[in-house]
Formats: C-alpha cells, structure tokens, sequence
C-alpha cells in the first residue's frame, strides 16, 4: 500500500496544532493530528470527507442544546 502523504491547510500557522490530511490514496482520506504525526490516525471514505465539509461550509455542524 502506497504511503500517505499528509498535509495542512495553507491558512494554518507553520508552528500551529493542525489537523493534516492525506488525499492522495483515492479511497480513503487519512486524518490525523500533526503534534502526534505517528499517531493514530482516522480513515474516512473521499464521499464521507466531502459531507463533512459541505456541512462545516454551510454551519451545520453547530452545538445542539441538552436535553
């Protein structure tokens, strides 16, 4: 299996605590934490990345209240 090669938004500080992805395998998006980057890291289906982001994009990920 080809190794993934990560990277962080290019509006993230250099020095900054950053979530890095890796998209260069086409069927998996690999996530992780870049202060622990042997760490364990989150897999997710391209589709599954894509959902996540439409909906940061269109503030639908907010806090629901308690119940």
């Amino acid at each position: 299996m080809p190794a993934f090669k990560y990277r962080k938004s290019s509006y993230s500080d250099p020095v900054a605590e950053c979530v890095e992805i890796a998209t260069n395998i086409p069927t998996t998006i690999a996530i992780r934490d870049s202060k622990n980057p042997t760490g364990p890291s989150l897999h997710v289906q391209p589709t599954t990345w894509t959902s996540f982001q439409t909906a940061l994009a269109n503030n639908e990920l907010l806090p629901t209240p308690c119940r």
